[in-house]
């Protein structure tokens, strides 16, 4: 049967396709259950661009669990409602990056975890597939920062731990900026670092900068 999407092979059930393949007129194929006319059930949706949808469908779109790939590699695993990605969902990129959480209308937001190409972890709350609101990052090295985060720089309130030293205190833009506490346990690996030590004060744009104190490791007090 010929229809304005494409043309159908298969049965039908009431004058409607019920179960077949669906050829349509951009050349990309649906095979699977219908209902109604629609997508419905378990199918396989192939663009003519090579992408391809694996899965659940409801009223002819994604609906419920499923697996999406695209023409350049990227993947989709989980759950979907009204086309989109929504619900729990692993999502690999072709560049290396993965994320497995909750996602939105397509888009990462909520809790969930991103693994980056060069072996960082965030773990914590995600808005618009970046990390917005409290959560852990963790370096290949072994730096940890947990506390506030907006557009994935550090922000807020937060816990820097460094190699050789800490910080805690208030963050700006990814830098230490407000009222903090540096603490250097040893100066030859924390950068920026003047004495072992501890100074307690402010900061800017990651600098000391207004009223503090230096308390040093040999009992000196600046």
């Amino acid at each position: 049967a010929t229809y304005s999407e494409g043309t159908y092979v298969g049965n039908f059930k009431d004058g409607k396709p019920n179960q077949g393949t669906l050829t349509y007129s951009d050349g990309g194929e649906y095979v699977g259950s219908f209902n109604d006319g629609e997508p419905n059930g378990q199918g396989t949706l192939t663009y003519s661009d090579g992408g391809e949808y694996v899965g659940e469908f409801q009223n002819g779109v994604y609906g419920g669990k499923g697996t999406w790939i695209s023409r350049v590699g990227c993947k989709l695993v989980g759950e979907f409602k009204n086309g989109k990605s929504n619900g729990q969902v692993t999502w690999s990129l072709a560049d290396g990056r993965k994320y497995v959480g909750e996602f939105k209308n397509g888009n990462p937001d909520g809790q969930g975890t991103w693994t980056f190409a060069d072996g960082e972890i965030y773990v914590g709350d995600i808005q618009d597939e970046l990390p917005n609101g409290q959560g852990t990052l963790i370096y290949p090295n072994g730096r940890k920062y947990v506390g506030g985060f907006k557009n994935a720089k550090f922000h807020g309130q937060g816990k820097d731990l460094l190699d050789g030293g800490e910080y805690v205190g208030e963050f700006k833009n990814g830098k230490p900026h407000g009222q903090g506490i540096l603490t250097v346990f040893d100066e030859q690996k924390y950068d920026g670092s003047s004495d072992e030590g501890k100074y307690v004060g402010e900061f800017k744009d990651g600098k000391y900068n207004g009223q503090g104190t230096w308390t040093f490791s040999d009992g000196g007090k600046y």
